[in-house]
């Protein structure tokens, strides 16, 4: 089945790096400095004029359905939490979609956190793809929140005040309290068996994580694992989280520290990037499915994000 032709939504795709790479033709950075968030959020939404390049591998991102704390607005990181009924949903959305529009995948990476792996047993299951591997591994994992695991996001902000725990999410390099033993989820945490099986020993996982550190523990990953796949020609799925997604971003698309605050992805929506033989993008990033809808909640989590 021939593979739609690529829509190139420029609402819905973020605007392209100026730093690390070249920008497409037409985008400026404007928002930079800006107070007002509607201005802020139109800018992101507007995204850069398309330039069609030739592109020799697909590679899909995928944010997990969303789970439980998801809903309930709380720092869920390395706490297991299986999928909401809206989160099953997603996922099998998002399989269905894969498979009306004709793409197959030859393999899948996930962390080892149930709502990472059950969102992609989903997906394959509605594309009929269910034989597809699927490789886990830690280093996929969400970002460690450290202490702000289990806490409402709302809460936090008038405890600490709202730019701190702005900083403490979206801050590149800014790493939040760790958790200590004494937090409720430490033990639910590092008692669990599947952190036996990492290849750092269980005291060397971390105790919170900057989104930096996400990319840093994550790159080994990628470049060891990840890469050859697709140097191999194969189409891969990683279904993973927000920031494990984003930093992945990040380092492909070459996105400052400063404008990487900004991007950001709805659960459950598949994210194609086309790349070429050195494994750069040569189009902004598609996000599939109903454009007004992806629109609405880039929209309305950037408004979260920005009236901090």
């Amino acid at each position: 089945m021939l593979e739609p032709p690529l829509r190139l939504d420029a609402s819905i795709v973020d605007h392209w790096p100026l730093q690390g790479g070249c920008a497409w033709p037409g985008t400026v950075n404007t928002h930079r400095g800006s107070t007002d968030i509607q201005s802020r959020i139109s800018h992101h939404l507007r995204g850069p004029a398309p330039v069609l390049l030739m592109s020799k591998y697909k590679l899909f991102l995928l944010r997990h359905g969303e789970g439980a704390w998801n809903k309930e607005n709380r720092f869920c990181s390395w706490v297991d939490q299986k999928l909401s009924e809206d989160g099953v949903k997603e996922a099998q959305d998002c399989g269905k979609l894969l498979k009306e529009q004709g793409y197959k995948f030859d393999l899948v990476f996930t962390s080892i956190l149930s709502r990472s792996i059950q969102t992609a047993w989903l997906v394959l299951e509605a594309m009929g793809q269910e034989w597809v591997p699927v490789v886990k591994s830690w280093r996929l994992n969400e970002r460690h929140y450290g202490s702000l695991i289990g806490l409402n996001r709302a809460e936090m902000a008038l405890q600490h005040g709202e730019e701190k725990v702005r900083l403490w999410r979206r801050g590149y390099d800014i790493t939040p309290p760790s958790i200590e033993e004494s937090h409720p989820y430490f033990q639910v945490i590092y008692n669990d068996r599947r952190y036996t099986t990492c290849d750092v020993p269980k005291e060397s996982l971390p105790r919170a994580e900057s989104l930096k550190e996400v990319l840093d523990r994550l790159l080994p990953y990628w470049d060891s694992t990840v890469v050859p796949e697709i140097r191999r020609g194969r189409t891969v799925l990683v279904s993973a989280h927000g920031n494990s997604c984003r930093a992945l971003l990040k380092h492909l698309e070459g996105i400052s520290d400063e404008d990487i605050a900004s991007v950001t992805l709805p659960t459950g929506i598949p994210v194609l990037l086309e790349l070429d033989e050195n494994l750069r993008p040569v189009k902004p990033r598609q996000l599939l499915g109903d454009q007004t809808k992806i629109q609405a909640a880039i929209k309305k989590s950037l408004f979260e994000i920005l009236k901090m």
